[in-house]
Formats: C-alpha cells, sequence, structure tokens
C-alpha cells in the first residue's frame, strides 16, 4: 500500500495558488489514473491500483496548518508504513520550475509539514516539494503563497508539473532513488 498525500487549502479562493501545488499534482493523479474522487478522511480521497498494490490518494480539506489531521486518518486506518507516504508540497525555498524528491527531512519551516510530522510522529517520509519561489522585496510569506501564478509562470508550472508526474511514477514503481537522481 502506498499513500500520496497533495498538501493545500480547500475552496475555489485557493485553487490555483501557489500553497495548492501539492493539490494540483494529486488533480492530474486522479485524472491521469481515472480514478474517482469521494469525501473520506476529511478530504478528498480517491484509490487504485498500480498493478496488486494499492494507491491512496488524499487532498486534506483540513486546511494546510492542519493537514497532518486527515494524513494521520488515512495513515492510521489502512497501517500505511512511513516509508510509503509521499507528501506533494509547495517549497518557497526552491525556484519555480524545480523540483526536489527527500525520503526524508525536517518541515524546512512550513506548517503543512510541520502538522504531517507531528500527527504522524516520524519524518522519515517521502516528500516532493514543488518550487514555487521566494516572495518579492517587501511582500508577506502568507501573501505570496496564497497569489495565483501569473502567464508566464504558469507556463513553468505546467513544465513542471510534467515532471512532477513522472517522479511519482517512479515512485510508486518503487524507484524513488533513481527519480532522486534524474530530477533533484
Amino acid at each position: 500500500m502506498k499513500a500520496i498525500i497533495g498538501l493545500g487549502n480547500p475552496g475555489i479562493k485557493f485553487y490555483q495558488t501557489r500553497h495548492n501545488v501539492g493539490f494540483m499534482l494529486i488533480d492530474l493523479l486522479v485524472r491521469e489514473k481515472d480514478y474517482v474522487y469521494r469525501n473520506d478522511f476529511r478530504g478528498k480521497f480517491a484509490e487504485g491500483r498500480q498493478g496488486a498494490e494499492r494507491i491512496f490518494l488524499l487532498k486534506p480539506y483540513t486546511y494546510m496548518n492542519l493537514s497532518g489531521l486527515a494524513a494521520s486518518e488515512l495513515v492510521c486506518y489502512y497501517k500505511i508504513p512511513s516509508s510509503e507516504i509521499l507528501v506533494l508540497v509547495d517549497d518557497m525555498d526552491l525556484p519555480l520550475g524545480k523540483i526536489r524528491l527527500r525520503s526524508k527531512g525536517s518541515s524546512g519551516g512550513h506548517n503543512g509539514m510541520k502538522s504531517i510530522i507531528r500527527e504522524l510522529g516520524v519524518q522519515d517520509f517521502w516528500r516532493l516539494k514543488i518550487g514555487v519561489g521566494r516572495p518579492k522585496e517587501h511582500q508577506e510569506v502568507i501573501n505570496h503563497v496564497l497569489t495565483t501564478f501569473n502567464k508566464e509562470e504558469t507556463k513553468v508550472l505546467d513544465d513542471v508539473m510534467a515532471k512532477a508526474l513522472q517522479v511519482v511514477t517512479l515512485w510508486l514503481e518503487n524507484r524513488g532513488e533513481e527519480a532522486m537522481n534524474t530530477y533533484n
């Protein structure tokens, strides 16, 4: 069993914001795999199979800062080992267009990741960080992550999402190390 958890905030006003790139990638996966969402585990949940393996996809609707509540419900219910969890998250320390896959690590100051680490009680789960760049000078962090992408940025985002989808595909095939060497 594998779980992929995309971080973001529910609601139309947050839909295309930088903070929601995890949700966006989950939506791509659901379409790609022809899964169907249902409401479960405090969010939008989809499940399917890749070969003999069960795959669970979750968009927590607990808002970013409480993402761990939904994630822990899913993980505890199915008893998913931390090594079989992948969290999709925005990262301001990476420029737009860059991605980074890691098998463990800290929250990096990200409140959604802090919540997941706190609720799961571990840091050794996979995370795919999707760069959204730093705020402009004199722009507050919250205003930066809750803004949408402009036209030029959307083109870059489309390309990076295609790469991120390839990374997730490799991870699902137990080829995380290969994905890191190829795409980081």
